[in-house]
């Protein structure tokens, strides 16, 4: 029963997967909705995880805590892979329709780190005893988690020839929020109360980064694209 939050968010990741799959332009609709997303995975480290974990560590140990999440995610994104497919700057949506060979490989090990420290996140967040943090936590996951599954499963089908092996690739990247979710359940015990408040604040600037990054990409000017090959120049 204490995975059924995380099963959920895998589920509505997979959902939209699916959908962007089957059908692409939604990806691009979905949009709209990541300013507010992102705006959300800000504010809730700053104003909630940011003073829960003062009390426990004082604001530089609680800062600390929360910049190690940060900065694991930032290293990740530039140095190996863009993380987020729904936010990522550097991915032109509008030339999904063309195939993006080798590209399917890297994006599934990506998403699947993003879909576990989702799952990390929202275990993490019921290690606390705010009801307020716990219900932002969830929200937060669930408004970024569509736009997600759907740029995903755009892009993937874009990669891949086979439906039937882009969904098996987002659903194995998806379910990573299940696996990332069950670690959490399961070192919280190991841990103590001391290191699950540690948990919280790696859950707080993976958000924290997350939510720079999708306002960031949504504001920031996008690169002109180059006509394709075979297109003429206007």
């Amino acid at each position: 029963m204490q995975l059924v939050p995380v099963i959920f968010i895998f589920g509505l990741g997979l959902t939209g997967v699916l959908l962007g799959m089957w059908l692409e332009q939604m990806a691009r609709v979905s949009r709209g909705i990541l300013l507010l997303s992102g705006a959300l995975l800000v504010l809730i480290p700053l104003t909630l995880v940011a003073p829960e974990l003062a009390e426990r560590y004082g604001w530089t140990g609680g800062l600390v805590w929360m910049g190690l999440g940060f900065a694991a995610l930032w290293a990740f994104d530039h140095y190996v892979h863009p993380l987020c497919p729904s936010c990522a700057h550097t991915h032109d949506h509008h030339s999904c329709a063309l195939p993006l060979h080798g590209f399917a490989l890297p994006l599934i090990l990506a998403s699947g780190l993003h879909s576990f420290m989702d799952g990390w996140s929202l275990m993490a967040s019921r290690e606390s005893t705010s009801r307020t943090l716990q219900l932002a936590f969830l929200v937060g996951i669930t408004m970024h988690k569509l736009p997600e599954g759907l740029a995903l499963g755009a892009i993937l089908r874009a990669s891949l020839r086979s439906r039937w092996r882009v969904a098996a690739g987002g659903a194995v990247a998806q379910f990573m929020t299940v696996v990332g979710g069950a670690v959490a359940l399961w070192i919280a015990p190991l841990a103590g109360a001391k290191w699950t408040g540690g948990m919280l604040g790696l859950a707080g600037g993976t958000f924290l980064y997350l939510g720079y990054h999708t306002l960031e990409a949504e504001i920031a000017p996008r690169p002109a694209v180059s006509p394709q090959v075979g297109e003429e120049k206007n």
